[in-house]
């Protein structure tokens, strides 16, 4: 229940009434407020009824009234961030600027004193502690190291860097803070270009939930929490908000089919926490290393964090759809919908994407509005692609990977065609992990091999210098997926009877059929060896 103040957190009302606000390093205390203020947004937005966008107010304004520069309040921070991103949606919601700033001075001050933790550790007991281990692992897992504005990679735990940057990114545009903005792309650009595995998982390692550091892509410790997908498509939302480019367009479309959707199962009740990219249950099993990948998605854990965060990105990916700039609307993401603007404006996208690379619109414009239509094209079709307005092929020049066509007419047609052939995917030779090894993309999904479609193990298999693969759509797998086979494969030849060392001998191969499934399907049948790079003759 709401204190008359407006605090709300069991935990504290209930058994710790006198720790309220005094242990922030591992409390979660403004991590649970903000993520009940999302809820009171995301609730008014979608019935109109204020109940429990109320108290979402009177949420923050008792954080406001604890915490900020004046006398008399916290100068402090959060150890989990969200409360930033939270309070930047009340703010767009209600327009109340107290909350706006509110969200800016959490973002401005987090890093500028390095002994805040400490003290408030030592004021309330310094053995106190709700968990033990968060005491000692320093700011660096925080990322509160140093102020954002210093930051220059992102590391420490995962989603706590990645909710900070959701927040970051918003408030950024609102203000017009030029070095928040150039914070946001330093820590952007960094995840993107150094530390994103090909299916969009990021977090490297177990320990701590986090990153580690530029190129350190391991595949089968990977950590990969789906809540950090998640969060990155959470940021990269907010990235795409303050400029329309494709690059963060082609994020969220691998966070939608690939990173983000591994961690649900097809029956949408069973759950990863963890993410690999090459996995075995044996060493599952006798690993110590490995025990966190699990090759079963579980129903529910006794930290539930994943499950809500998967399933509310794919219930408002509605609002992953469109971006509007302006005089402009940005179709993004190619996923079917009937969508309304203002001014009477209609568009209706159809298309069997990502299966299909036919993309249509059909735009009503009664009014005869003047605007520009957008339209990603993706980092995998930038070498081929058709685009019609009106039945006539138009070639227009991309600015930032996106096609624009003003519109001005009552109704426009427009149809678009991807190239949905397979790609091989080659990591940065920084990636230790990868060397002599590729990925097969078609479309934006990602794929895989599994053991319960191929023999074991998995390691064995080595393509062809130029592998051609077949694409079939099986309506009957997998609730229905694309596969991919291909029979310019090898399979190296293995006697378990054999040395474990021999000298000057090579190993023996055999011509071999391999067959791939999205990776967001593995883990649904048995529990088999799965991978996703796959080493190729050649390179």
């Amino acid at each position: 229940m709401l204190d008359k103040n407006g605090y709300l957190s069991t935990y504290f009302q209930i058994d710790a009434p006198k720790r309220k606000f005094k242990r922030l390093q591992q409390s979660h205390e403004l991590y649970s407020m903000g993520h009940y203020i999302e809820a009171g947004v995301a609730y008014y937005e979608s019935t109109g009824s204020q109940k429990a966008l109320e108290i979402a107010e009177k949420m923050a304004g008792c954080i406001n009234s604890n915490f900020g520069p004046e006398d008399g309040k916290i100068h402090g921070y959060d150890g989990h961030p969200e409360i930033e991103l939270a309070l930047a949606k009340l703010y767009e919601t209600t327009k109340n600027r107290t909350y706006l700033n509110l969200a800016k001075y959490f973002i401005t001050e987090r890093g500028q004193d390095l002994k805040f933790f400490d003290r408030q550790n030592e004021a309330d007991g310094i053995d106190n502690d709700f968990f033990a281990e968060l005491r000692t692992i320093g700011d660096r897992y925080y990322f509160a190291d140093k102020p954002i504005t210093e930051q220059k990679d992102a590391h420490g735990h995962a989603v706590r860097v990645l909710y900070f940057c959701t927040g970051l990114a918003h408030v950024a545009r609102i203000e017009h803070d030029k070095k928040l903005l150039k914070a946001a792309d330093t820590i952007w650009d960094d995840i993107v270009k150094k530390q994103l595995y090909v299916t969009g998982n990021v977090g490297q390692t177990v320990t701590g939930e986090a990153f580690t550091y530029d190129y350190d892509l391991p595949n089968d410790t990977d950590y990969g929490e789906t809540c950090a997908s998640v969060s990155m498509a959470f940021f990269t939302k907010q990235m795409l908000a303050n400029k329309l480019a494709g690059k963060f367009g082609d994020v969220i479309e691998k966070e939608i089919f690939n990173g983000a959707l591994s961690g649900i199962a097809l029956d949408g009740k069973h759950y990863f926490y963890a993410n690999p990219l090459e996995a075995d249950p044996v060493a599952s099993k006798l690993n110590p290393g490995k025990k966190h990948i699990a090759l079963r998605r579980s129903s529910w854990f006794a930290c539930a964090c994943c499950p809500a965060n998967i399933t509310r990105l794919i219930a408002s990916l509605d609002q992953y759809l469109y971006e509007i700039h302006d005089n402009t609307i940005l179709s993004h993401q190619f996923i079917a919908n009937d969508a309304k603007f203002s001014d009477g404006i209609e568009i209706h996208q159809q298309g069997n994407f990502p299966w299909d690379g036919n993309i249509s619109y059909q735009i009503s414009n009664p009014n005869r509005s003047k605007f520009s239509f957008g339209i990603r094209i993706p980092a995998w079709s930038l070498d081929k692609f058709i685009l019609k307005v009106n039945d006539k092929v138009v070639n227009t020049k991309l600015n930032d990977d996106i096609l624009y066509v003003p519109i001005d007419k009552s109704v426009t047609s427009i149809s678009l065609v991807l190239n949905m052939a397979a790609r091989l995917v080659r990591a940065n030779t920084n990636v230790n992990a990868d060397i002599g090894k590729v990925a097969i993309q078609r479309g934006p999904i990602v794929y895989c091999a599994e053991g319960v479609d191929n023999s074991q193990p998995l390691w064995r298999y080595i393509l062809g210098e130029a592998p051609s693969f077949k694409y079939t759509y099986e309506p009957q797998l997998l609730d229905g997926v694309g596969t991919l086979t291909t029979d310019d494969a090898y399979c190296l030849e293995g006697d378990p009877e054999e040395a474990l060392y021999t000298f000057d001998k090579p190993k023996g191969a055999q011509k071999a059929h391999l067959t791939l499934i999205p990776y967001y399907a593995w883990a649904n049948r048995d529990e088999k060896q799965m991978t996703v790079w796959i080493r190729q003759n050649g390179i």
